[in-house]
């Protein structure tokens, strides 16, 4: 059984972590049996009226489990785990879904709300009636991305994986062949949309974050020589936020 389990609002200002890393380092906590499938960071709406750290994103882990009995070990791990590792001043929330419960219509609809709206804690609180929704700490405005971000995360599209198959360790350049075989799809988006092939290389400027398109993890990527491609998007610490909350925003970029 698939289940996504999403963290907000973990961290402050001045932290040396953001949320994306508290829900990677959670695999090292998943009950026997269970494997994370990846992480997936989901950008909410940046406004100031909403509190802030710097980047007002939330991460969902994606999770498979073997037997459906071990979900409320899950939550319960999940619980522990927000409130052992989660810093003091941030507001964390915690919400945990199954891949197949009826909320999920709800709360993906909320998620693409709170990526273009200001929403509040009722809001969230009625989009995940009858799953797991938790706050665990401070104003517990957390609850609201994490809603949203296992709303999003569900729907599969949207976001980026900040965790799967070990990312990081892949060598700058990557041959299409070793993105593939480990399950990350390579993209062209060049006007001709001509097919990247297995030996190809793929520059990645020591940053690969697959984005996450029809539940895969994609790499989209554009053409800068024969048998020579770059993929998308660059590391960005740029973005500062507010102190005292921060609403689900990393303050480092995983």
């Amino acid at each position: 059984m698939r289940v996504y389990v999403a963290f907000d609002d973990t961290d402050t200002l001045d932290a040396d972590r953001g949320t994306g890393k508290l829900v990677r380092w959670f695999e090292k906590c998943l009950p026997e049996g269970s494997t994370m499938r990846g992480v997936v960071r989901q950008q909410l709406l940046v406004d100031d009226a909403i509190p802030y750290t710097s980047h007002n994103s939330s991460a969902c882990a994606i999770i498979d489990i073997s037997d459906p009995c071990r979900r409320d070990d899950l939550i319960s791990r999940a619980v522990d785990h927000i409130e052992k590792e989660s810093l003091a001043g941030s507001d964390p929330g915690l919400c945990v879904v199954c891949h197949d419960d009826p909320a999920l219509k709800e709360l993906t609809a909320f998620g693409r709300l709170c990526a273009t709206s200001v929403v509040t804690q009722k809001d969230a609180l009625r989009a995940a009636r009858g799953v797991h929704l938790s706050g665990h700490g401070g104003t517990q405005d957390g609850i609201i991305g994490a809603a949203a971000g296992v709303g999003l995360t569900a729907s599969g599209w949207g976001g980026r994986f900040i965790e799967y198959g070990r990312i990081r360790e892949f060598p700058n350049p990557v041959s299409v062949k070793a993105l593939e075989e480990k399950g990350i799809h390579v993209l062209s988006l060049d006007r001709d949309s001509l097919v990247p092939g297995p030996e190809d290389m793929v520059v990645t400027n020591g940053w690969l974050r697959p984005r996450h398109m029809g539940f895969k993890p994609v790499v989209p990527v554009l053409p800068r020589g024969k048998n020579l491609w770059e993929s998308m998007g660059k590391k960005n610490r740029s973005h500062k936020g507010k102190e005292g909350h921060n609403n689900g925003r990393e303050n480092i970029l995983p």
